[in-house]
This record gives C-alpha cells, structure tokens and sequence, in this order.
C-alpha cells in the first residue's frame, strides 16, 4: 500500500509497509524537517520533474562499511598519487550541478530535479550535508554528496568527469575514519565492485539508530 502524506503534518507511515519495490508514500514537501525525519527512519526522496514527491524504502538496502571497502591495486596508486586533490564540503552547490548533469547508463534524464537541489543546499547550509570534491588541476573532475546521520552517511550521487574520480571520492569518505556506514540505497556494478554489500531493512535500521 502506498499511503499519501498530509500536507499539515510532518510525519511518515511505517518503513515496513513499503510496497516490494521500497515505494512508501506520495506527497509532502522537501523541508529540511521532513527530509530529516525520513532519513532518519531508512526513507528517501526519489521522483522525476513530473512526478509527485515519491518516499522510498528498500526493504534491502545496499551498504558500504568503510573498513571493508575494496580497494583495487589500480586504484591504490591513484589514491597514493598527486593526481587528485580530494576536498570536503568546498562546493557543495557544484557537486549536486554535477550529479544532475551527468548521463547515466539506462536514464533517460534526471531525478536530482532543481526542487531536490534546493533541498540538499538547505540541508547543507544547515550542517546536515555533506560533499566530497575531487579536483585535477583546479578543476571539479568527480565528486559525490549526501545527508549526515551520526555515523552513517546517506549517499545520494556521485559524478566522474575523468576516470576513477568518483571512486577516489568514494575512497577517501571511506578512509575518513568517521562513518561506521556508507549507505549507497540502491546496488549497481560500479558500488558493488567497490565491496558494497546488501543488508536487509531491520540491520540497517540498528546501525542507523546506533
């Protein structure tokens, strides 16, 4: 059952009512008051310009944990390398541009639509958004951005303009130290070859609680 949000109340249904597809609920707004609480329960916004606001809710949710990220050998002498300058939160506002504009394999166009852009820049503004910027000779080559839960991150894109740069970013979040969990949402080769792994909802919400 897809439940529809009111427009008079900041709240959401259950998680686990979510259709097997993770559609939760329709409807709502992108306050930072609402992004925030459904972040906080395993919820995220994902729709198209001429969609309705759409809440999901992976009853699977694809992760990485930092300590078990997979670093190629290729990608180790990139990383050990000059050959990027890796930044946090230098500009955000070029990073989420970035993930709108970039063609994606099998996506006719883009769901970071100007409302959502605006959304995370708020979110941002308020300390609870964060981006990685991977530079290469003063230009913003990669990158990716993502909501602050404690110790998890929400990932929610990357973009590479030149090879390897969104994974060095991915990389270097990693070797941080600070997040016990990289939440990627939904699974493709390019995390997967990065050792992200599935968890179902229930050890997700633990770790995301904790």
């Amino acid at each position: 059952m897809v439940f529809r949000l009111p427009d008079d109340e900041i709240i959401f249904p259950n998680p686990e009512l979510a259709e097997p597809d993770g559609l939760l609920a329709i409807g709502g707004d992108l306050s930072p008051d609402r992004l925030l609480l459904a972040y906080e329960n395993g919820i995220f916004p994902w729709f198209s310009d001429d969609d309705p606001i759409c809440w999901y809710s992976p009853h699977e949710r694809c992760v990485i944990f930092p300590n078990r990220v997979n670093i190629s050998k290729s990608m180790k002498k990139v990383m050990d390398s000059n050959v990027f300058e890796i930044t946090m939160n230098r500009d955000f506002t070029a990073v989420i541009r970035n993930c709108a504009k970039i063609s994606r394999k099998d996506q006719p166009g883009t769901w970071i639509t100007a409302e959502m852009q605006q959304a995370y820049v708020t979110l941002w503004e308020k300390g609870h958004a964060s981006s990685v910027e991977v530079w290469q000779d003063n230009e913003l080559v990669g990158g990716l951005y993502g909501v602050e839960m404690g110790s998890v991150f929400c990932g929610e894109s990357m973009f590479s303009k030149v090879s390897n740069a969104s994974k060095a970013a991915l990389i270097w979040l990693c070797r941080r130290g600070v997040h016990e969990l990289i939440d990627c949402q939904l699974p493709n080769d390019h995390l997967l070859s990065l050792g992200a792994e599935m968890i179902d909802r229930k050890a997700y919400d633990i770790l995301l609680r904790r």
